[in-house]
């Protein structure tokens, strides 16, 4: 029978056992042989005990064969039952680099014990019996960038340098991805250019913090270096679909995907992050019906794929295809929705003005899914209320959160204060607010209070607020906007002359200008005030707004049928909405315009926001 193994104290070695070789011995090494069979065959916990404490009795506490057992021992208690490899590690009077490695791996990978990997590097380090060696850092590194500890991780980086590991190329990837973890690009950036030897991997991980900081050009453009030297992998591709769908290259994520078809036998067709961030690069490139292509052709999904195709509808205003695929998640998923999904289906009702949908959903959310609303939900909801007109439903809902309103809810009520003719004293009252909590810094709150002056027909405080802002040194984000031809994105500023085709999109525009008038269009200087761009005091007129200047390059370059794709940072004025409608209208074309809140389907004259927006 074996015995039931006691951790308190270590049993003495039995008697027939020699530490000298001898004719016993023989018998110690057919047990080694027998215990290492057990542990190959050792499916739980449970047994690994009885393994443990045969090992104990069997065989002497410092032989070779006795340590090459423990480590096993340790190695499988590390993946199963981390307090109990603690409790084996802690047992053995002099761990090797091996044992101390297992532990820090183990600690490391459990989300609990992340900064038990960062104290066992310390102790290893203070006992001094041994050195870590090239695998005991990465774990580390991984502990500390999980844990955003920087000073321990630059520590752990000293370390590598003084023991001679900097050349080795996987602690390297470890470092890269440690200081992107941390915030610190620039010393991410240069762990990278200071590799002598690259892996794929090295490449995957710089790519991946830049995509990750937003800096999505620089990861194309060190793909584009990439290439030259490996076959992208998934990661990689996963990595270059999302700075796609950051830039809106539309282009080069196509190809991406195109390469993906073509590598069938590597299963990158099916992998489920692979499809997500395609569903996301078509949604926010503006092809809804690519995205849904991908969703529908899925062996499996996960939430974050229902979570992206909603978002995606959602931010098209298609609240009705969106709550189908809403029902379609709750019905047909053994998963059910969560924080994120709400987002998406609260932000649709918001699109389209569906107060009660809205209000069912959010009452749904926390009643029968039991998710507590966050500050998303609620700014869905009183954005939602606050723009059908329920100004003072919207108000008490901001009084009665569990938290803080930031200043997009603020904002939110501000901009439908401009538009439901609300009192100005509360539009006031609210900027006041939103003043308060971001320091009167935020340029918008001026664009949006004096859009309240100016509904009310008050134009000398539409000037006060100018002046404020002039005086105060705050400045108007300038108005941007980007279409992609033929795989080269070109970008504009309000009234731009820089782009090489200046002359002849300038002539597009006169040809709309004449068109519009023979329908009888006269521009709506109603925000003209607050949407016009600032450059140098200059006030450009609305027909040079960045997106009709990118809209006129379209009309320019692109084949007939070809869709039209402009990406905006700012909201869409009244007067370029309705411009927009009529171009494509007038011109034959499909116009897909994102601005900073969603996108707008422009086609035979309509819009798919139904001009709620």
């Amino acid at each position: 029978m074996v015995l039931a193994l006691s951790l308190t104290a270590r049993p003495p070695p039995p008697q027939n056992l020699s530490t000298t070789t001898n004719n016993k011995n023989g018998n110690s090494i057919s047990n080694y042989s027998l215990l290492l069979l057990s542990l190959s065959e050792c499916n739980n916990v449970s047994q690994l005990k009885q393994i443990h404490a045969q090992t104990l009795r069997t065989t002497l506490p410092h032989h070779h064969h006795s340590l090459v057992l423990l480590s096993r021992i340790l190695n499988f208690a590390s993946s199963a039952d981390l307090d109990y490899a603690y409790r084996v590690f802690d047992q053995i009077d002099t761990p090797n680099s091996f044992m101390w490695n297992t532990l820090i791996r183990a600690c490391a990978k459990n989300v609990d014990s992340k900064l038990q990997a960062i104290n066992l590097y310390k102790r290893m380090l203070e006992e001094g019996n041994v050195m870590p060696d090239k695998h005991t850092f990465p774990f580390a590194l991984k502990a500390c960038a999980y844990l955003f500890a920087l000073f321990e991780g630059k520590q752990a980086h000293a370390q590598i340098l003084k023991y001679g590991f900097g050349s080795d190329v996987y602690i390297n990837n470890s470092l890269i991805h440690f200081y992107a973890s941390c915030g610190c690009l620039d010393l991410a950036e240069k762990v990278f250019e200071n590799m002598l030897e690259r892996s794929i991997v090295s490449w995957n991980v710089m790519i991946d913090a830049f995509v990750q900081f937003g800096e999505f050009d620089s990861a194309l453009k060190l793909f584009g270096q990439m290439q030259n030297l490996f076959e992208p992998d998934g990661y990689t591709l996963q990595s270059i679909i999302s700075a796609c769908a950051g830039l809106g290259a539309l282009s080069l994520g196509m190809w991406a995907h195109a390469y993906i078809l073509n590598k069938c036998e590597s299963g990158l067709v099916s992998d489920i992050l692979i499809n997500n961030s395609l569903i996301e690069l078509y949604c926010k490139c503006g092809s809804l019906e690519l995205a849904q292509q991908v969703f529908e052709r899925m062996p499996k999904r996960d939430i974050t794929s229902w979570n992206s195709i909603i978002l995606g509808f959602a931010m098209y205003g298609q609240a009705d295809a969106t709550l189908e695929y809403f029902a379609r998640l709750v019905k047909g998923e053994s998963f059910g929705p969560n924080s994120i999904t709400f987002v998406g289906v609260l932000s649709a009702c918001n699109h389209r003005g569906m107060v009660t949908e809205g209000r069912e959903l959010f009452d749904l959310m926390m009643k029968e899914y039991n998710i507590t609303p966050v500050l998303e939900h609620y700014g869905c909801l009183v954005d939602l209320l606050a723009r059908a007109g329920h100004i003072d439903e919207a108000l008490d809902i901001v009084s009665n959160m569990p938290m803080k309103p930031d200043a997009v809810i603020w904002r939110s009520l501000l901009d439908a204060c401009s538009k439901k003719n609300a009192s100005v004293e509360l539009g006031e009252e609210v900027a006041k607010q939103i003043f308060e909590s971001e320091g009167g810094i935020c340029s918008g709150v001026y664009v949006l209070l004096s859009r309240v002056y100016a509904s009310a027909s008050r134009w000398n405080d539409v000037g006060l607020v100018r002046k404020l802002m002039s005086d105060k040194g705050v400045t108007k984000e300038p108005g941007c906007s980007s279409i992609e031809i033929n795989g080269v994105a070109h970008e504009f500023f309000a009234g731009d002359t820089s782009h090489p085709q200046t002359k002849q999109i300038y002539g597009v525009l006169d040809v709309i200008d004449d068109r519009l008038k023979g329908m009888g269009y006269s521009p709506d200087y109603s925000q003209a005030p607050m949407v016009d761009e600032l450059n140098d005091g200059k006030q450009h007129s609305l027909r040079l707004h960045s997106e009709r200047l990118a809209i006129a390059l379209g009309i320019l370059n692109l084949k007939p049928g070809i869709p039209i794709r402009v990406f905006k940072n700012l909201r869409v004025c009244n007067d370029c909405h309705r411009v927009t409608k009529l171009i494509s209208k007038i011109f034959n074309v499909e116009i897909i315009v994102r601005d900073r809140a969603r996108f707008h389907h422009f086609k035979d004259g309509f819009c798919s926001c139904m001009d709620y927006w």
